[in-house]
């Protein structure tokens, strides 16, 4: 009886083996679009191999600018992002979200969600998002403690912007076209001394007394890493994307 049982178990595990693996049903758009574009969640910022806060949202729409529903759209990104959806259909608002996890290296990356027009051409748009590397991520911690209720114009559930009460507006930490041509050297004296330093505005107070050197320099790496259009160190030649 034991050898009958085991010949049994033998031969519904061959069967099992000899089974295939259920095909992944394949997409087929059930319309076209004229253009593909962003909606919400680009240039999010998150710690290198970390999934981003929100998901990346695109809209497909028609040669009139009306959003197109059943569209296909696929998405692509290199430097080890992972995309979940790689791609899908857009729903009856045109709209299709996507969540990803940032690759494990700092730096820029680019996000391409590709839909096809009626004759099969390539409709692309590139969407950036950028992660942090360690000293860069303290930095952001250090400007959501310190910076972002002044720096940063837009209110949260957390923090009510302060923006709009000062004489001065501060520069938002995005704002490469300023801050990226000031140096390094610049901004920590800034940093460290206050606005008055370098006859900026007095109500940026110093933060010499409050922040160690090190804070300060993470900040700094904070700062050009999120910077739009993005540092660049003078005097270095760098490819074209």
């Amino acid at each position: 009886m034991r050898r009958v049982c085991v010949m049994l178990l033998l031969i519904a595990m061959a069967a099992g083996c000899g089974k295939k693996s259920p095909t992944a049903v394949k997409l087929e758009p059930k319309a076209f679009g004229a253009a593909v574009v962003e909606v919400s969640g680009g240039k999010q910022v998150a710690a290198t191999g970390s999934p981003i806060e929100q998901p990346l949202v695109v809209q497909v729409n028609d040669a009139q600018g009306a959003a197109v529903a059943g569209a296909l759209v696929s998405f692509r990104a290199t430097g080890g992002v992972s995309v979940d959806p790689a791609e899908g259909l857009t729903g009856s608002d045109g709209q299709l979200s996507v969540n990803f996890v940032l690759g494990g290296v700092a730096g820029l990356y680019q996000i391409v969600a590709t839909t096809r027009d009626k004759a099969g051409k390539a409709i692309e748009l590139r969407s950036e998002e950028i992660a942090l590397g360690y000293q860069q991520n303290l930095g952001r911690q250090l400007n959501e403690r310190y910076c972002s209720r002044c720096h940063d114009a837009e209110s949260t559930a957390e923090r009510v912007s302060n923006r709009d009460n000062l004489k001065v507006p501060p520069h938002a930490f995005t704002d490469g076209a300023f801050l990226n041509n000031m140096s390094d050297t610049e901004l920590a004296n800034i940093i460290t001394h206050g606005g008055p330093a370098y006859n900026k505005s007095a109500e940026m107070p110093p933060y010499g007394g409050t922040l160690q050197k090190s804070e300060i320099d993470a900040l700094i790496s904070f700062i050009r890493a999120v910077a739009d259009p993005p540092y660049r160190t003078k005097g270095l030649v760098y490819a074209k994307n």
